[in-house]
Parts: structure tokens; C-alpha cells; sequence
């Protein structure tokens, strides 16, 4: 009977870290362009495209999952694809999902190294360069993954934790100095200009066969956590708009429209319109968890990947070999081609969430139930209908970036690339306040 109640507090757990591993994977640097990006269209507009995005990307992660339950335990994203979708599936995984999640890393340990950096400074007075900065940050919490998933797991619940507490501090003090009159503005025209940042704000699906594993193939604790992580998400993105539409204007001086048309996050802005409370401080707080939580996610799956497609077993000298093709890459160009990442990744964002997160999981499900009769013990919801009602929408995102790269349509003034959010380090935002 102990054991048994032992094992049961154990999997609770795990299903508790395995939510804010999800919710930590979404709320990152996307907060702080959020409003920004959809506060032209209004409260209620981005509202409904914030609900709809939060939907298709939670049932294309339980694809996923899906997809991760019909093949034998250490399968990720590369082997699934090749089952799948043969050759050219694969080669497109590989590419899409390596771009993706190594330009992630860049850019977080870039922003990590700075937040590091300026701690120091502040703790010792001794000035601290990006280099250094970026290299503790690298060893501190690379080797976080190098330790396994569970040790990953409990990091990322603490620092989660830490992330939450921030925000909830941050957010108590601006309930009261809401404007509900901003929150009635309204221009639907432009709301589905949103959808892409929805989809990068929702990001977390390379992470998904990485759970499957970590919670023993267990069916309800995986659906809890792909389910409750992205709800706390969207829970937490809700919260956000309210305070940040409520408080900061549209129009006028330091209003949204001003802050969208220079490219700049709400935070520099909101500090214009809000009083009575330590802003500077709760921001540096947020953003250093923010970081350091998407960092471990994006980290967390890919190490999996790796393992997969380059059949590395996950011990010993294969955990030193995968740490290696991980953290040296990422350390060196957050070094040296900061930038060259950052631009590729904010060409790239609406066509890698779209595809690697949408479209993949689709076209593999499509072919795994109704061509090559794969079973399991868990299906999604839903048959052809939904899967073509949800691939439609994956489809309009990805022509609707394609249509605004190409300057075919482009509402003037409106910043629509989702990967636009990497650029936005938060030191900055946090040292603008």
C-alpha cells in the first residue's frame, strides 16, 4: 500500500511537470509582442483568433501524441515521418524541425547570456560580457539537459513556478488601472493578420514524443498534460491581453498603433500608461524565467530528436555526443551569428509553425488511419472532417505569411511575422521600462 501511494504521488508529479514543461515551452519572449501585434485589431477580434489558434494547435499536438503511441518507445519526430511520409517527409522534418528549434536556442541563449550578464554586474559591480554571459548561461542550463528528462522536469517546475509568481505580481498591479472603454475597441479586418503569432505563441509540439517516454506511455496523464499545458497557456495569454488592451491605448501617444508601427514590445509602453508599482523589477524577473523555461523545452525535445534520427542511445557516451551537436552549435552562433539566426528564423516563422506543427502531424495522421490502418489504444477526436477543417486553417496561415512576404497583401503599418518575437530580446524590453 506505501508503494502504491508512493507511485501515485510520483505520477502526479510527473503529470504536473509534464504541464509546465508545455506551458513553459509556449510563454516566452511572444508575450511581449502579443498585444502589440494584435492590439490594432482589438480585444474581442484577437480574442477569437487567440481561441481558435489555442485549438488547432492542441489537436494537432494530440496528433502527435497519437502518432507517438503507435510506435515503440524512443520513436520521435524523424522515424515517424519516414514511416509516414517516406523520403521527402523526412527530409522535410529534419530541415524544418533543425532550423526551428536550433534558431530558438540561439536566440535564447543570446537573451539568457544578457540577463546573466547584467545579474552579475548588478550582484559583484564587475561588468560582464555577452560572451561570458552566454557561456554560463550555456553550462548552467544545457547541462540541465545533458542530466535527463526528469531532472529537466523538476528544473523547469521551478523555474516555472518562479515564471507564474512574476506574472501573477505583474498582472495584480495592473488590474486596477484598467480602462474597460480600451477594451471595446474592435477593427475585425485585421484580425486574422494575428493567426501566425497565435501559432508561434502555441508552440510546443516538437516536445510532444519527448512526453511519451517521460510519463511511461500512460494515456490520460500525456492527454493532461498536452491539454492542460496548452489551456494554462492560453489561461495566461487571456489574463495578459486584458491587462495589457485594458491599460495601454490604440491610438494617441506611446498607444499600440505607435508601438506596432516602430517594431518595439509592450512592455516600454505599458511602463508609459501604468503607476504604483515595480515594473523594472517584475519584468526582469518574468523574462529571465520566460527564457530560461522555452529554452528547456525547445532543449528538452530536440535532444530526443537527435537521438532518433541519428540513433544515439540516450546514456553514457551518447548523452555526451548529443549534449555536444547541441550546445556547441547554439553557443557559437549566439556568439558570433546572433543575427544571422534571428533574420532567418523571422522569415521563417509563419511557414515553420504552419507546416512542422500543422500540416506534418495531419498529412501523418491522414495516411496512418485511413491508409496504412495503424491502431492504438488512443485516437484523437474527430474523423476526416475535423483533420480537414483544421488542415484548412494550417493551410490559409501558411499562404497568408507567403501572400504577406511577398507583399501581395500587407494592411499598412500591421506587423504580422510570428518570429518577429525572437527578435524581441527581453533584457531589452525589461531595460527600456
Amino acid at each position: 500500500m506505501r508503494f502504491q501511494l508512493s507511485e501515485d504521488a510520483s505520477n502526479k508529479n510527473s503529470v504536473l511537470s509534464a504541464i509546465f514543461l508545455v506551458a513553459g515551452t509556449c510563454i516566452g519572449g511572444g508575450m511581449l509582442a502579443l498585444p502589440v501585434s494584435t492590439g490594432v485589431s482589438g480585444f474581442f477580434p484577437a480574442l477569437s483568433m487567440m481561441f481558435l489558434s489555442w485549438f488547432c494547435m492542441t489537436f494537432t499536438a494530440l496528433l502527435l501524441l497519437e502518432i507517438s503511441l503507435w510506435m515503440e518507445e524512443g520513436v520521435h519526430f524523424i522515424t515517424m515521418a519516414s514511416r509516414l511520409l517516406g523520403k521527402y517527409g523526412k527530409a522535410l522534418s529534419w530541415f524544418l524541425y533543425m532550423f526551428v528549434c536550433y534558431a530558438s536556442l540561439v536566440a535564447y541563449t543570446a537573451g539568457g547570456g544578457e540577463q546573466i550578464g547584467d545579474l552579475i554586474e548588478w550582484l559583484f559591480h564587475i561588468p560582464t560580457s555577452k560572451y561570458l554571459g552566454a557561456t554560463i548561461f550555456i553550462i548552467l542550463f544545457g547541462g540541465a539537459l545533458y542530466l535527463g528528462n526528469t531532472f529537466v522536469g523538476r528544473v523547469n517546475s521551478i523555474l516555472f513556478i518562479g515564471l507564474l509568481v512574476s506574472y501573477v505580481i505583474f498582472v495584480l498591479g495592473g488590474f486596477r488601472e484598467i480602462e474597460f472603454i480600451n477594451l471595446t475597441h474592435k477593427k475585425w479586418n485585421v484580425a486574422v493578420f494575428s493567426i501566425p503569432l497565435m501559432l508561434a505563441s502555441f508552440s510546443f509540439q516538437t516536445m510532444v514524443p519527448s512526453l511519451v517516454p517521460y510519463l511511461k506511455k500512460n494515456i490520460n496523464p500525456l492527454r493532461y498534460s498536452v491539454i492542460g499545458g496548452s489551456t494554462l497557456t492560453l489561461i495566461v495569454y487571456v489574463v495578459w491581453q486584458v491587462v495589457m488592451l485594458g491599460i495601454v491605448p490604440v491610438d494617441g501617444p506611446n498607444g499600440l498603433a505607435e508601438a506596432l508601427n516602430k517594431g518595439e514590445t509592450i512592455t516600454r509602453f505599458f511602463s508609459q500608461h501604468s503607476t504604483g508599482f515595480a515594473v523594472n523589477e517584475v519584468a526582469q524577473s518574468f523574462a529571465f524565467f520566460a527564457l530560461i523555461t522555452s529554452f528547456l523545452g525547445i532543449g528538452f525535445g530536440l535532444f530526443d530528436f537527435l537521438s532518433d534520427g541519428l540513433k544515439i542511445p540516450r546514456k553514457g557516451t551518447g548523452n555526451v555526443i548529443l549534449g555536444i551537436l547541441i550546445l556547441i552549435p547554439t553557443l557559437f552562433f549566439a556568439l558570433f551569428f546572433e543575427r544571422i539566426f534571428i533574420i532567418a528564423l523571422d522569415a521563417s516563422g509563419g511557414y515553420g509553425d504552419s507546416l512542422l506543427n500543422g500540416i506534418l502531424p495531419i498529412s501523418m495522421v491522414w495516411i496512418g488511419r485511413y491508409y496504412l490502418n495503424y491502431k492504438g489504444e488512443y485516437r484523437v477526436f474527430g474523423g476526416k472532417s475535423l483533420l480537414l477543417g483544421v488542415l484548412l486553417f494550417y493551410i490559409f496561415s501558411l499562404l497568408l505569411t507567403l501572400s504577406v512576404h511577398l507583399n501581395i497583401i500587407q494592411p499598412a503599418g500591421y506587423v504580422t511575422d510570428p518570429l518577429d518575437v525572437k527578435e524581441l530580446s527581453l533584457n531589452e524590453a525589461s531595460k527600456n521600462l
